[in-house]
């Protein structure tokens, strides 16, 4: 089981996601509805994992990633988006990130990508 932050500016996809992991056997031990929102929340909770959209408000998921990659070098951070961009997912493996999902994402692919990670 593993402790997961999760960000997306949708609360119908941080809702699907927390289920969808929930029925996976982790926790979802916090929410974040932006980057700037996510990089507090990893600050106080320190979950196992992070499951981060690229496109959001304030701070996008990149930027995100960066930032919580600057003071925790080992922090595990998957990147999930819409738009299965070439570009977007080599920005985002290249800043650090540890898998890539694109939505709509299965149940199968996220207990993949999680189960690498944990």
């Amino acid at each position: 089981m593993a402790t997961i932050l999760v960000t997306d500016d949708t609360a119908f996809m941080r809702i699907r996601l927390k289920d969808l992991l929930t029925e996976l056997g982790h926790e979802v031990i916090g929410e974040a509805e932006n980057g700037k929102t996510s990089v507090e929340k990893y600050e106080k909770l320190q979950p196992d994992l992070v499951m981060m959209d690229i496109t959001m408000p304030e701070m996008d998921g990149i930027e995100a990633l960066i930032a919580i990659k600057k003071n925790f070098p080992d922090a595990k951070i998957i990147m999930c988006s819409a738009m299965g961009q070439k570009r977007m997912v080599l920005e985002a493996i290249q800043a650090g990130a540890k898998d890539f999902l694109i939505k709509p994402f299965t149940k199968a692919r996220i207990e993949e990508a999680v189960a690498k990670l944990i």
